[in-house]
């Protein structure tokens, strides 16, 4: 029965590889994009500021915070580093 499980979660296991392997990829490429992103919003926030626009400053901050490393980036990072927990999960048990 446990062999039987084995080929039919093979073509998962192989699906899962690919696409951790992708998503991998991704979130290096998506986290260099953001860190240009946060460094444009926060100047732009700061000329909000210099124009009296509080409110506006505030905003741009926030979304600074979020493109930045510690925001969205992080939590893609963390979701991929879940994945990989599940890969390594599933070829142990395929191994077993």
């Amino acid at each position: 029965m446990r062999t039987i499980l084995k080929i039919i979660a093979a073509p998962f296991v192989l699906a899962l590889i690919l696409i951790v392997a992708v998503l991998t990829f991704l979130s290096c490429v998506a986290g260099a994009v953001c860190i240009v992103a946060c460094v444009g919003l926060s100047l732009l926030a700061i000329l909000c500021l210099l124009a009296g626009q509080t409110v506006g400053c505030i905003a741009m901050f926030v979304l600074a915070f979020l493109v930045s490393p510690f925001g969205l980036p992080a939590l893609g990072g963390w979701l991929v580093e879940r994945l990989h927990g599940i890969k390594y999960a599933a070829m142990d048990f395929m191994s077993s």
